[in-house]
């Protein structure tokens, strides 16, 4: 026994709060059009961010065409349906092609179209989308309710606003998931003090106050350690960005293969193991700032997509051919020269400039060597509070001393051979760190150094291997003006083995 109109069209007001798959909602409206309507063959679209029409469902249509995407500028007929606010309808002897030619079905066997209507579907004056009708019989048309129609095209239009709130809904909030977790991943950083009161540390506050206003791209230079994170995560705060994330990049570490899919973000199916759809740092980073770290180890073939995501805030993920629009505000920082990278062909010269709007440079520590006792008092303030070991100090010979010291590990060198020199102090209950504390890491002599590795009591092998690990990446990171990719080279590794290895030991942020 077939349903009443009365029926079909309650089932449909039912499917508006229906708990079911987007996929067999829209299905089901399709089969309701050919309960009500005399249509052998009818087609559901959705119009999406690009004004194309993208069909959701079918019946009596090849399934070929849901792969298939109308522009209606093409398709004469489903432009004229999109701009009436009325039912359509094209008798036999309409000129017009259809856009259903070859792909209309029965007893598995293509036909010709006959008579054919389309109506379109608002919301509020607002196109969500299209619907339309397709019969063997001329004059199958003639006698459709009007009524009956506009109703079924209403009951249709507020079941695609719905779906598509949901989708949206459930898309910001993975977004604001990801965020969340990206941002908690990213908190160890943040809540770190420039400290100095020397020339060039109120040079760089300046210059952070600046720029930190403009909505400018920002490239942060320096060697390793000096405190790049800081700067971007100080020009972020003092932004009109700072209630927004900041999603932060390392260049260096990204997957090889999967570079792409980590910035532009990816479609489920886009390649083996994209078992879902995922956003990439971009989409992360919208209304936001995005920090891309070490970005001259950026390959070539993704400088140019970066390229055009920075010039013209679009963006697709890998697999799919749908544009995505971000604002996000680019910080980037670096500890090789990029101007020398242009030249020898390593960089683009246009992402160069893109990038190089407003540089910051980031003073080496040598050169503000005023600040390294105000910087290592600093320093011990964290080991003091870990370790409940308030009265902890350093003698001022020592601080003398350390201030003379060239630091080509910068301030992250200076913080973990202090917090060594801290540790060995604590270890033998003393409070004040002296040059004894400081012997395996300051002497000046290969023999001393090499002796030093040597433990003079026992110690569990692991943390001796570790020590030695740490002080060889250290070495090769010194010998290589900071660059990851050439203290791998010097040690004859993999890079990406050795930066994870160096993130393991606490030689990076």
């Amino acid at each position: 026994m077939s349903k009443s109109i009365e029926q079909i069209l309650l089932d449909i007001s039912l499917n508006l709060s229906s708990n079911r798959s987007h996929e067999q909602q829209y299905q089901d409206l399709i089969e309701g059009v050919t309960e009500v309507f005399p249509c052998d063959a009818s087609c559901l679209f959705i119009l999406d961010a690009d004004g194309l029409l993208t069909p959701v469902a079918v019946k009596g249509i090849a399934r070929s065409v849901l792969a298939r995407r109308y522009a209606p500028n093409a398709h004469p007929r489903l432009q004229a349906i999109i701009q009436s606010h009325k039912p359509v309808r094209f008798d036999a002897n309409c000129p017009l092609p259809d856009p259903f030619d070859g792909t209309l079905l029965t007893e598995s066997t293509t036909i010709d179209v006959h008579d054919c209507m389309g109506c379109a579907l608002y919301v509020n004056n607002q196109l969500v989308g299209a619907l339309t009708m397709d019969a063997l019989a001329v004059g199958a048309f003639d006698n459709i309710d009007p009524l009956t129609l506009e109703t079924f095209a209403a009951l249709t239009a507020a079941t695609l606003r719905n779906i598509a709130q949901l989708k949206a809904l459930k898309a910001q909030n993975q977004k604001q998931q990801n965020v969340t977790q990206t941002l908690i991943q990213q908190a160890r950083s943040q809540h770190n003090e420039m400290i100095g009161l020397s020339p060039q540390i109120s040079q760089l506050r300046n210059s952070i106050a600046t720029v930190a206003q403009s909505d400018y791209a920002v490239l942060i230079t320096g060697e390793t350690g000096t405190g790049k994170e800081l700067v971007a995560h100080a020009v972020h705060a003092q932004s009109q960005r700072s209630d927004k994330p900041m999603i932060y990049v390392n260049c260096a570490a990204l997957p090889d293969g999967l570079a792409e899919s980590e910035l532009f973000g990816h479609v489920k199916g886009a390649f083996t193991g994209a078992n879902g759809a995922r956003a990439g740092k971009f989409e992360l980073a919208d209304e936001g700032t995005l920090f891309l770290d070490e970005v001259g180890e950026l390959p070539l073939s993704l400088q140019a997509k970066l390229l055009r995501v920075i010039q013209q805030g679009e963006l697709q993920r890998v697999g799919s051919d749908q544009n995505l629009w971000v604002n996000v505000r680019i910080i980037a920082a670096t500890n090789r020269q990029l101007a020398q990278e242009v030249a020898n062909g390593n960089f683009r010269a246009d992402l160069f400039h893109r990038l190089n709007v407003f540089p910051i440079h980031v003073p080496p520590l040598r050169e503000r060597a005023s600040d390294i006792p105000l910087l290592a008092d600093y320093l011990l303030e964290k080991v003091r509070t870990q370790f409940n070991a308030p009265n902890l100090h350093a003698k001022p010979s020592v601080l003398k001393q350390l201030a003379a010291l060239p630091w080509y590990g910068n301030v992250r060198e200076l913080e973990h051979t202090l917090t060594r020199a801290a540790l060995h102090a604590i270890q033998q209950g003393e409070k004040t760190i002296t040059q004894q504390h400081f012997a395996a890491w300051l002497a000046t002599d290969d023999v001393e150094k090499t002796s030093a590795l040597l433990p003079q009591h026992s110690q569990p092998l692991r943390t001796l291997v570790e020590h030695y690990q740490k002080a060889l990446i250290e070495h090769a990171l010194a010998q290589n003006n900071g660059t990851w990719a050439q203290a791998a080279a010097f040690l004859q590794t993999d890079r990406g083995n050795l930066y994870r290895l160096g993130k393991k030991l606490g030689l990076t942020a």
